[in-house]
């Protein structure tokens, strides 16, 4: 079996998507996948609501700022307030192409290790109470020890 690592560090729909498809795609030629989510990546795995708690007045700055779940990531190109996003989903419906959310249920229904940087939730502010469930926590060398293990390490 085959070990592949991906850094998920952009917060953009069209890049988290590209991230998914890929873990997606290995899984299913059964190779072990893990993704490591980090800094603006983290809002891919955030639950939807405001859970502000106990922040620093930059934490809630960052808090406020970061799309707050998987379906509201702007794209990288044109998204224009949201509209880009907008059109992006409307013609992926189209195509029968699955949504973002619809992926990362895929992911972990195929056992993806799914994995939160906790340094950057610390930078960012962001506590595990904000995260989805069923991920796990854990630093660099986490990541690190993965990729050691890897025939191919992606950074998204």
């Amino acid at each position: 079996m085959s070990k592949k690592t991906i850094i998920v560090f952009s917060g953009e729909y069209d890049k988290v998507m590209a991230a998914f498809v890929i873990a997606n795609g290995a899984a299913a030629m059964d190779d072990e996948v893990t993704m490591f989510f980090t800094f603006w990546g983290l809002s891919a795995l955030r639950k939807p609501g405001n859970r502000a708690g106990e922040k620093t007045k930059l934490q809630q700055a960052f808090s406020a700022m970061l799309p707050k779940q998987i379906e509201k990531l702007g794209i990288s190109k044109f998204n224009f307030g949201g509209l880009g996003r907008f059109m992006m989903k409307k013609v992926m419906k189209a195509a029968n192409v699955m949504t973002l959310a619809q992926l990362l249920d895929t992911a972990r229904e195929q056992g993806i290790k799914i994995i939160a940087c906790t340094m950057s939730m610390d930078v960012m502010g962001i506590t595990q109470s904000e995260l989805i469930d069923g991920i796990e926590y854990a630093g660099v060398a986490t990541y690190l020890a993965e990729a050691d293990e890897g025939n191919v390490n992606l950074f998204i």
